[in-house]
């Protein structure tokens, strides 16, 4: 299975398979109609590549606001340790740049193009999602299940409301850093539901956290192998245009297998860790069938049908033009 992945505001992008051999492929040259690459072993003068629309999507990836765990362990690493910071949720200066976000998401018209919003089970990155990408703050009078309650995680922020928002699932597959750090540990799915309505979780069979080891941290290979299984899960969702919301390690180790042919700086926009409550816009392009959709926008032709010889195959077929095969 072969998976691509573009940065959609530069003009690169590279591709990896499964063996995580990284090979550079294809970007978002034109939002609607064109995915587009430079690649050293182009056959054009002008090294470009052309792609199928419809075998790309574009996936809006987003790192956390600000956690209680970030701030103490800032301070002291060893905060990380702490069951004090179990599941932690957004500090006050966290919802603030969850409003910031969410103000840009609006502007820019991404939150009327978003399909699908897929989150990591944590309480921090669950916030971080209805926060951004839910709807109005309030659900009074409003018959539609709260995308997150009142107060939840002691945030004094209102309840938010699901009325126009897309739909909302959490995947454990793109959670941080399993293992060790009781921060990563989530809570009950039965906590969340009560938290949190609207989400789906029902992709999570276990309800208690079963992932999580107290004494065994994940590989950063094994976060990397964790992160192209999630991309290719992703792949087969009929969704265009999906945000994901999850962490800092997560979004380093499966990205940082990216972009090895590209230029430093198309490379640096790729694998760079992603600051608290940060969005990046990839284009994810597969190569290898993984799904079976159908252009949308693709048209036959010939209909009605009619004669259609081109002029230049009538030049190659005309006698003594030295063309003729």
């Amino acid at each position: 299975m072969l998976i691509g992945i573009g940065i959609t505001s530069s003009c690169e992008s590279i591709l990896l398979n499964s063996s995580f051999v990284p090979t550079p492929i294809y970007s978002q040259r034109s939002p609607q109609l064109l995915r587009v690459s430079i690649r050293s072993d182009m056959d054009t003068a002008a090294g470009q590549s052309l792609y199928p629309l419809h075998r790309s999507k574009t996936i809006h990836l987003v790192r956390h606001a600000q956690g209680f765990h970030n701030v103490e362990g800032d301070k002291n690493y060893e905060a990380y340790l702490s069951y004090d910071f179990l599941d932690a949720s957004l500090t006050p200066l966290g919802w603030k740049q969850v409003d910031n976000l969410r103000d840009h998401v609006k502007r820019s018209g991404l939150s009327k193009r978003l399909e699908l919003v897929i989150v990591s089970p944590l309480l921090r990155t669950i916030q971080t999602a209805v926060g951004v990408f839910g709807g109005e703050a309030g659900s009074d009078g409003i018959n539609a299940l709260p995308l997150m309650n009142e107060n939840v995680g002691d945030s004094g922020r209102h309840a938010i409301s699901s009325l126009n928002s897309p739909p909302f699932i959490a995947v454990e597959l793109c959670r941080e850093h399993l293992g060790v750090h009781p921060c990563d540990k989530r809570r009950s799915i039965n906590e969340y539901r009560n938290m949190f309505p609207a989400i789906d979780f029902s992709l999570i069979e276990s309800d208690e956290d079963i992932l999580w080891k107290p004494d065994i941290r994940e590989k950063n290979e094994e976060v990397a192998a964790r992160g192209l299984k999630f991309l290719e899960w992703l792949w087969t969702r009929k969704e265009k245009e999906i945000a994901v919301v999850t962490h800092s390690g997560f979004l380093f180790h499966t990205l940082s297998a990216f972009g090895n042919d590209c230029h430093p700086t198309v490379k640096s926009e790729i694998c760079t860790h992603f600051a608290n409550c940060e969005l990046r816009s990839v284009v994810i392009v597969d190569r290898g069938k993984i799904g079976s959709d159908k252009s949308s926008t693709d048209f036959p032709g010939k209909i009605p049908d009619g004669v259609d010889l081109p002029s230049d195959v009538a030049d190659e077929k005309l006698p003594g033009n030295g063309l003729e095969k």
